[in-house]
């Protein structure tokens, strides 16, 4: 089972992190329904963190905030109950001001989570949606307890292999600093099997979403598709990019859209003492 990644008090929604109030899971406005789905989403995807006691807009909780430590196990209790193939783990935390909020983890589940009324739900970004029609069949094939880079079962031979990317991928390998001489000296072939991409003869999710060529990367149904629009200061829309043709593996897609977005690249000059510093012109 796997645990979710760190997390800072104070890093933003996400993926793997959000934001409950206090009020979610005390007194009448309670909704311990809510939190068993946003438990499932992350228990369904790679785990994740709640923050319990902090409101979405805020770094940390109330100062005089305190919260009866029997609220953990009440915590425990109810998503036990509401839920199928979660595990729950609370934990009571003193904020640096002094207050007190609950840091509920949620590890990846091994088989496919669900709520105890048969409904499923995944984390997409920074919001729970619900897993309906054929994704949930999709969702309970890709839970078996493997990790889902690790797995074979799309059945692409490593012959597959996009051979352009494959070179440059390993070139990159052998001009890093942070790559040992060891694992530099290995031949392409054995980088794949080095780093998880092929397992025998055929290649992993991971090889086909990183070097796998656009036909068989779109049949993992979670490789990235990214549409970019931009509205001017009146809410209209000005310009949009898409990637939707499965070409590019993830690493070229960061790329791709850093190249050809021309808005991440504008910037203001700012008086630095006797430098000037160049500030990106948009919220990071």
């Amino acid at each position: 089972m796997n645990a979710p990644p760190p997390y800072t008090a104070d890093a933003p929604e996400g993926h793997h992190l959000d934001r409950k109030s206090l009020r979610k899971v005390t007194g009448t406005t309670a909704d311990f329904a809510e939190l068993a789905q946003d438990c499932v989403c992350f228990a369904n995807g790679a785990g994740g963190v709640l923050l319990i006691g902090i409101e979405d807009s805020e770094t940390h909780p109330p100062a005089n905030q305190h919260i009866d430590p029997s609220l953990l196990d009440r915590i425990r209790k109810r998503v036990g109950e509401l839920t199928v193939n979660v595990q729950a783990l609370p934990e009571l935390r003193r904020d640096e001001n002094g207050g007190e909020y609950v840091v509920l983890t949620v590890p990846r589940s091994v088989g496919v989570a669900s709520t105890s009324d048969g409904r499923y739900f995944l984390r997409v970004g920074d919001t729970c949606r619900p897993v309906v029609g054929d994704d949930v069949l999709r969702l309970a094939n890709e839970r078996p307890a493997m990790p889902w880079e690790g797995m074979t079962t799309l059945g692409i031979p490593r012959a597959n292999v996009d051979v352009a990317k494959l070179a440059k991928w390993a070139a990159g390998l052998r001009g890093s600093d942070r790559v040992k001489d060891s694992v530099k000296e290995k031949s392409d072939d054995e980088l794949l099997e080095h780093y998880g991409l092929a397992s025998g003869a055929m290649l992993t999710n991971l090889g086909v979403l990183l070097l796998g060529a656009a036909f068989d990367r779109a049949k993992l149904g979670s490789a990235p598709l990214v549409q970019a629009i931009k509205y001017d200061e009146r809410g209209s829309k000005v310009a949009k990019w898409t990637w939707d043709d499965y070409t590019l593996s993830p690493i070229e897609l960061v790329d791709a859209i850093w190249e050809e977005l021309p808005d991440f690249r504008e910037s203001y000059e700012l008086p630095d003492g006797m430098f000037r510093t160049k500030v990106p012109a948009f919220d990071a």
